[in-house]
């Protein structure tokens, strides 16, 4: 990638995969995600509050602070999991596919009488105009269906569509597959690998995927290519996924598979994600071939688009936030990174129809392997709870963003992939 691992944007409001490309990389990165949830739950830190005793309040809160030494570190796995109902970890393989088919009916639905209206004698009879105009609104609707969907594989993807001990790795796989792979064209397996990998390094300053960390204080000294896209940022915004999907910026080739989310892997593991890339290219081969180039492209691209723009707004002001920091090898913990991602209120039904991963994505990115969609909205609620109990509601970032789509473009044509050198946290103060 042309663009330098270091640091990103900032936002002006305060916003994955156990299936991976293998039986031995599935074991291995498993392993991982276990030790992370298994870490030392009282690694708290001694750095301890000045206290004011000429003022009672203070005292209390300096007392409060001086007990729990926590104002900034926030807390370990174990302690946050003590404040979830025991419900949180319940992944219950029905209703995870009813979801599934909840979905893929919208996206059967809403596609099928698209293509009807696309292969209809008036829509023919008509001008390109009113053409544009009468099917927008349904690739719109398509498009956020396969949105929808492209959210139940993102569960299949940390294997949290099921769990179950004899067929739990294949449903995942196939739910996998046809949700992306298929409907959403997005190779399964080797998107899986990059977004676990995100998840394992989540706003380190160089070991994070799916986000580039620019330092705008440096960007005089980056390569021009990287200058340049900066001014032409907003001609390439709805093509950033087709960018990281195809071109390979930022973690690598989800389809060739090169570039650095690759190093390491066997040919056999390589092997098992070239079968996600037939996939979706025989799905888009045959759709390409039995409608022809017109019909496919209003039917199924321009609602991939419209898909494309969702996953890339979530996934953009999720991480993003004025006051977010990335860290360093010196200053990164898995809970530090976790808590710089950003809960975000887009409406009550949004939320809902997105399987809640704006709303809920700090509970998910805490326990990414482990909380299926349908348990994120009550654990969160019970997250906030926890964190004003232990009096570090500053930790936990929820931001209302209705207008979504305005403070997507707003923040991407402000910020673009640049953060400021100071929330580079690189020496750790609690």
């Amino acid at each position: 990638s042309l663009f330098p691992l270091v640091s990103s944007s900032s936002s002006s409001s305060s916003s994955s995969s156990s299936s991976v490309v293998s039986s031995s990389s599935s074991s291995s990165s498993s392993s991982l995600a276990s030790s992370i949830t298994t870490a030392d739950d009282y690694n708290i830190g001694t750095s301890v509050p000045s206290l004011r005793t000429d003022d009672n309040e203070s005292m209390d809160q300096g007392i409060s602070n001086l007990m729990n030494n926590r104002d900034n570190e926030p807390p370990k796995l174990g302690q946050v999991a003590k404040m979830l109902p025991k419900e949180t970890w319940d992944v219950d393989t029905p209703t995870s596919l009813f979801y599934f088919a909840v979905d893929m009916l919208a996206v059967i639905t809403s596609m099928g009488f698209l293509d009807a209206v696309v292969t209809s004698d008036a829509y023919h009879s008509w001008p390109v105009y009113q053409q544009a105009l009468a099917v927008m609104p349904l690739q719109v609707l398509t498009g956020f269906a396969m949105w929808c969907a492209w959210c139940i594989g993102h569960d299949a993807g940390h294997g949290v569509v099921s769990k179950d001990a004899k067929y739990g790795k294949a449903i995942n796989r196939v739910v996998g597959e046809i949700t992306h792979s298929m409907v959403c064209l997005t190779p399964f397996v080797p998107w899986a690998l990059s977004h676990r990998k995100h998840h394992l390094g989540h706003n380190h300053i160089e070991k994070d995927y799916s986000h580039q960390w620019c330092i705008r204080e440096e960007a005089e000294g980056y390569h021009p290519a990287v200058k340049a896209s900066y001014y032409v940022r907003m001609l390439y915004l709805p093509f950033l996924y087709f960018m990281y999907l195809a071109v390979g910026i930022p973690d690598g080739n989800h389809v060739f598979f090169t570039g650095r989310m690759w190093e390491g892997h066997s040919l056999k593991e390589k092997g098992d994600a070239a079968i996600s890339v037939a996939v979706s290219f025989a799905t888009a081969g045959t759709l390409w071939s039995t409608m022809g180039t017109s019909d496919f492209a209003v039917v199924c691209m321009v609602p991939w688009l419209v898909m494309a723009f969702w996953l890339y707004m979530v996934t953009y002001l999720q991480h993003h936030s004025e006051d977010g920091k990335v860290y360093t090898d010196d200053t990164f913990t898995f809970e530090r990174g976790a808590f710089e991602t950003v809960d975000r209120d887009y409406g009550t039904w949004v939320n809902r129809m997105s399987h809640h991963m704006m709303d809920g994505h700090v509970m998910h990115h805490l326990f990414f392997t482990k909380v299926p969609h349908y348990r994120l909205e009550e654990a969160t609620a019970a997250l906030r709870k926890g964190m004003e109990e232990r009096g570090q509601t500053h930790l936990y970032k929820r931001i209302d963003t209705p207008d979504y789509t305005q403070e997507l473009v707003k923040q991407y044509y402000e910020n673009w992939f640049y953060i400021d050198e100071a929330q580079v946290v690189r020496e750790w103060k609690n």
